[in-house]
């Protein structure tokens, strides 16, 4: 399943979530290195992004902050092109009955509400790009045809709930050029994934990049890894 994808992404806008710190920040790099102009969204506008990006205030438990960003966005820049949900939160507990309510919003919140909301602000002005990209960050641990109640269940339901989300925004808007596609990075070294990880922050950047370099008419609604499909 070979996509095309645009050699440079010289004037086309890209939004990152997370784009301060470990594979958003490695995202904002890669997608500025293809050319493309690049805004970060952070909770704090004085957080440090790569060089070349730009800043924008974002908070995904608030929703207003959401829309303002992309309003933001696109008055400064005059469109978007992509949409990168990367920002993500973890979790803990056994299973089920371990939960901790307030733990569980926050998780949903950040992971799977706020990026879907993002989405819903985003999409008109991804549609009027003409082969505009969503791509979201989610995990292996979302794959449902494993075992999905082995310990932070909030975590494993908030990425499975972003697979249908991926594949919920292709089913409705691909008809009218919207590519979406979900990428698992892998076990990365970042604040969530600990310093045990195998994999550094520019490695689980890479299928992400690739991803938000899709030209029209390439795969859509799809979960992959190291440029690969998965099952999911």
């Amino acid at each position: 399943m070979d996509p095309t994808l645009h050699d440079s992404l010289d004037g086309q806008v890209a939004l990152v979530t997370g784009g301060n710190r470990g594979i958003g920040r490695e995202t904002v790099r890669g997608l500025l290195d293809h050319g493309a102009t690049v805004f970060a969204g952070v909770r704090d506008p004085d957080a440090d992004v790569p060089e070349g990006a730009t800043p924008v205030e974002l908070d995904l438990t608030e929703e207003a902050t959401l829309t303002a960003a992309v309003d933001e966005v696109t008055a400064t820049a005059g469109g978007l092109d992509v949409l990168v949900n990367n920002a993500g939160v973890g979790g803990t507990g056994s299973g089920v009955t371990d939960l901790d309510t307030e733990a569980f919003d926050e998780v949903l919140d950040v992971n799977l509400r706020g990026a879907t909301l993002l989405a819903r602000a985003a999409v008109p002005h991804l549609l009027d790009a003409g082969g505009g990209r969503v791509v979201n960050l989610s995990s292996g641990v979302g794959v449902l045809s494993d075992p999905i109640e082995d310990e932070m269940p909030a975590y494993r339901i908030s990425k499975a709930g972003l697979n249908a989300l991926t594949v919920s925004l292709d089913r409705t808007y691909g008809s009218e050029g919207l590519i979406a596609n979900s990428a698992d990075p892998g076990w990365v070294a970042t604040e969530l994934g600990g310093p045990e990880a195998p994999r550094d922050p520019a490695t689980g950047a890479e299928t992400p990049v690739w991803l938000a370099r899709f030209a029209p008419g390439s795969p859509s609604g799809l979960f992959w890894k190291d440029r690969e499909v998965i099952e999911y």
